[in-house]
């Protein structure tokens, strides 16, 4: 036990060393991470760490999908509804198909092998590329589909997965059977996860406490998740679903003090859970290197060669037609959403990134069949899904962005990133209006003394005047310098309240509650800030 510790505090040590070094050299994280985690599994005296498949697909992907589900905007998802169905529908069971059929007539792996290795690496991860298209301000629609797709095609892939896992196992498949069974674990999914939403926020407005409001936050995704997982569904969707609705109806029943905790809480456990993940991810290369001493080398690398090619191609050929097929045929569609440059899908087609949920899927594959025999090309099946994760991971993330600075893609991202903050500011305004049209009212209906007044009026005009009265370049110079000199204030008045603490003039708890209020007001600082591009 004290060994296991031990290692988990190096893996948080290199996780805070791999952000710095990132941040460092302005590389994704999670290449680093793997990378850092590979390195170490091949340390002398270093203990193998195994990934637990079960700790993957049930402990650590309920919070992912449901704290991605939160801050994906349900208004922006239903939108690009279609687009996100395409991909993480269409895309993944095509690229399965693609994958079953070259695997069949190149390799030489039955049907049913085909479709399980297919359906392990199809569904891309989200983290690495999407981390390094926000750096890249990419257009909003390219970041929400991605974001969606991410969110949605491991619930298609581990359904798929069944499926086929079920086939090998049993030795029959039924497609009419299964598609009616997909339907129906879509629409229960759904509706489970919004229940599941709906309960949680009415159980945490019920408790009025931000520790229990964080705890009951915390367990949603796990019961939305279990149960439907337990009955034979993915648990995907039903999280998804349940973060969606919690989305949209939460900010009227959370209080300010839950949601100002939650943001700092979950942010933390994201942070950890996704770092963890790619270094553990790294470390199965030990595993995977003493399996392959009795498993001859060129089966590996062509196996690896031809999925890696298929998923590659795959995903090019599917976003080409499904973004201008659909046009092409529908005139109402056509008005409604013109077709997009061609660097658009391009850039979509090129963040096909493999991640941990294919390599816990490869890695829950049973060792025996019901019959006692020996569960057909399971480490074949473990070697080429880490290959594919190994190379997409770092052939994508090192050169998106040189990728996406040539097609051109994040010029559009920055203008549109300077009329959404266009539109922030004018919607701050028109909050401070209602809400001095508010005041108004309220005086007229309550009796309130003219200091109350005064006070309350020179606050809405101190708030007022922080907004910029335009985003030209000359006016951020001027905003930046008063952050900075704010910023200055604030650590000289820290520095003061330290100094009667230390003088023994105020107690902690007097101090503590100060610094809460300069904290607030330099994390105010901080969020209204605009970053990455030049206003």
């Amino acid at each position: 036990m004290e060994a296991k510790f031990q290692t988990f505090l190096i893996l948080l040590a290199v996780l805070a060393g791999v952000a710095l070094a990132a941040r460092r050299f302005n590389v994704a994280p999670a290449i680093l991470l793997m990378l850092a985690g590979v390195g170490l599994a091949f340390v002398p005296g270093m203990p193998p760490v195994e990934l637990p498949p079960e700790l993957v697909l049930l402990m650590v992907l309920p919070p992912l999908i449901y704290s991605a589900s939160v801050a994906m905007s349900w208004r922006e998802f239903k939108k690009n509804l279609r687009p996100i169905v395409l991909l993480a529908v269409g895309a993944v069971i095509f690229t399965a198909a693609m994958v079953a059929a070259a695997t069949h007539y190149l390799i030489g792996l039955p049907w049913t092998v085909g479709f399980l290795l297919g359906a392990i690496v199809a569904p891309p991860d989200v983290v690495a590329p999407l981390a390094i298209a926000r750096r890249l301000h990419m257009p909003r629609r390219i970041l929400v589909i991605l974001e969606g797709e991410g969110l949605a095609n491991d619930a298609t892939a581990l359904i798929l997965y069944r499926f086929a896992l079920a086939a090998i196992m049993v030795g029959h498949f039924s497609l009419p059977l299964a598609a009616g069974e997909f339907l129906l674990i879509v629409a229960g999914e759904i509706a489970f996860g919004i229940g599941v939403g709906w309960l949680s926020l009415r159980a945490r407005k019920w408790s009025r406490d931000p520790q229990v409001e964080l705890t009951l936050s915390l367990i949603t995704p796990y019961v939305s998740y279990w149960l439907p997982e337990h009955v034979g569904g993915s648990g995907v969707i039903a999280t998804v679903a349940c973060g969606l609705y919690v989305s949209w109806n939460g900010p009227l029943l959370i209080s300010s003090a839950t949601r100002l905790q939650g943001i700092f809480f979950w942010d933390l456990v994201i942070y950890l859970i996704e770092g963890l993940l790619f270094l553990l991810t790294g470390f199965q290369m030990r595993a995977l290197y003493e399996k392959s001493k009795a498993f001859p080398l060129d089966d590996i690398l062509i196996a690896t060669a031809v999925v890696l090619v298929i998923v590659v191609i795959a995903r090019f050929a599917w976003l080409y037609p499904a973004t201008y097929l659909p046009r092409m045929l529908s005139k109402s569609l056509r008005e409604r959403d013109p077709s997009p440059p061609w660097q658009w899908p391009f850039t979509l087609a090129f963040t096909g990134v493999r991640g941990a949920v294919s390599l816990a899927a490869a890695l829950a594959l049973p060792f025996t069949l019901p019959s006692g025999e020996a569960f057909p090309y399971r480490d074949l099946i473990l070697f080429v899904a880490f290959g594919v994760i190994f190379v997409t991971l770092i052939g994508v993330g090192l050169t998106l962005p040189p990728v996406v600075r040539w097609l051109g893609v994040a010029e559009a991202g920055r203008s549109e990133h300077v009329s959404e903050h266009e539109a922030e500011i004018a919607a701050r305004r028109q909050a401070l209006d209602a809400a001095l049209k508010s005041l108004d009212a309220l005086t007229g209906e309550k009796e309130v003394s003219d200091e109350v007044m005064r006070l309350l009026r020179a606050r809405h005009e101190i708030r007022v005047n922080q907004l910029p009265d335009s985003l030209d370049p000359a006016h951020h110079d001027v905003s930046a310098a008063g952050t900075a000199l704010t910023r200055e204030l604030i650590a000289a008045e820290r520095k003061f309240i330290h100094n009667l603490l230390r003088d023994g003039e105020i107690t902690d708890e007097t101090r503590r509650r100060i610094e809460r209020d300069l904290d607030l007001e330099e994390a105010s600082l901080a969020n209204r800030e605009y970053r990455g591009t030049p206003l």
